[in-house]
């Protein structure tokens, strides 16, 4: 493990305490696998990383916990209308480029947009959270494939 995974670890660690969250070894080597993930996995990606560590885990079990994690702020759905969930550990602002074909999800830095902000006020009761800009297009290697 390298420097910066064992500093993360323990954020993580400092975080679940902060939020009464016991860290338990099924919960780690989750996080693991979300934090080694080059992309926006989905829960059965994570699911299959997981498992090659504790075979003996459950779909469930992984679903139950990345929920607990959203649930928590340790984790977000990066686009949860594109057919599957899709997780992502960034909880920086930033936005995404979407490939309309493979479903690729790229993070793109806040800076790279102009600041988002609404032109009239939201329905009555309806609290924004966070604006996230999502640029849809198609990918450099779905563009080759004809």
């Amino acid at each position: 493990m390298r420097a910066t995974d064992h500093e993360l670890i323990a954020d993580f660690r400092a975080r679940c305490s902060e939020r009464g969250l016991a860290v338990t070894h099924q919960r780690t080597v989750i996080y693991k696998a979300l934090m080694d993930s080059r992309h926006h996995p989905s829960p059965e990606e994570v699911y299959r990383r997981v498992r090659r560590q504790i075979p003996s885990i459950s779909l469930g079990t992984v679903y139950k916990n990345i929920r607990i994690f959203i649930d928590h702020g340790l984790l977000r759905e990066a686009s949860p209308h594109h057919g599957c969930a899709r997780l992502e550990i960034n909880l920086e602002p930033h936005h995404h480029l979407v490939c309309l074909r493979c479903r690729a999800i790229v993070d793109l830095d806040d800076e790279a947009v102009e600041p988002v902000r609404l032109k009239s006020r939201p329905p009555a009761g309806f609290r924004v959270e966070r604006c996230l800009v999502e640029v849809l297009g198609v990918c450099e290697k779905c563009s080759r494939r004809k």
